[in-house]
C-alpha cells in the first residue's frame, strides 16, 4: 500500500485547496494537497516537500487530522492529511489547474475527490 499525504493548510482562517489536472488517477476535482511518500521520508517529511514542489510555498507541518484508503486501479494507497500552517511563498501551479482559499463553510459547495471527502466531512463536523 502506498502512503500519500494531504496538507490542511491554514492562512487568515481560511483553507487552501487545489483542484486536480484533468487525467489524474483520481479527477480533476478539488483536494487538499499532498503527495506520495518517497523511501526514507517521514510524514511530515513528505508533505512539506510536495508542497514546496508543487505550490513552491513554505509550511509548518502540524497535528495528524485524519486518514483514508482508496484505490487508483489496482494499487490500494492510505491518505494522510495534516494541519499545515502556511509560512510563506507565491502559490505557483505546477500539478494544479487552479486553487481557492476557503472559509469552512465554503468546503461543502466544492466537489472533492473520494479521498478527500472523509476529510472534508471530519472539518465539517468539528467546526459545528
Amino acid at each position: 500500500m502506498d502512503k500519500v499525504t494531504a496538507g490542511i493548510i491554514e492562512k487568515d482562517g481560511k483553507i487552501l485547496i487545489a483542484r486536480r489536472k484533468t487525467g489524474k488517477c483520481i479527477g480533476p476535482h478539488w483536494e487538499f494537497p499532498g503527495g506520495k511518500l518517497e523511501p526514507g521520508e517521514t510524514l511530515e517529511q513528505c508533505l512539506k516537500r510536495e508542497l514546496k514542489e508543487e505550490l513552491d510555498i513554505e509550511v509548518e507541518i502540524g497535528e495528524f487530522f485524519a486518514s483514508s484508503r482508496f484505490f487508483c486501479g489496482d494499487n490500494e494507497i492510505e491518505l494522510m492529511a495534516y494541519r499545515v500552517k502556511y509560512i510563506s511563498g507565491d502559490i505557483v501551479l505546477s500539478d494544479h489547474e487552479e486553487v481557492q482559499w476557503l472559509g469552512l463553510s465554503e468546503l461543502e459547495n466544492y466537489k472533492f475527490t473520494l479521498p478527500d471527502v472523509p476529510i472534508v466531512k471530519k472539518l465539517l463536523k468539528k467546526a459545528d
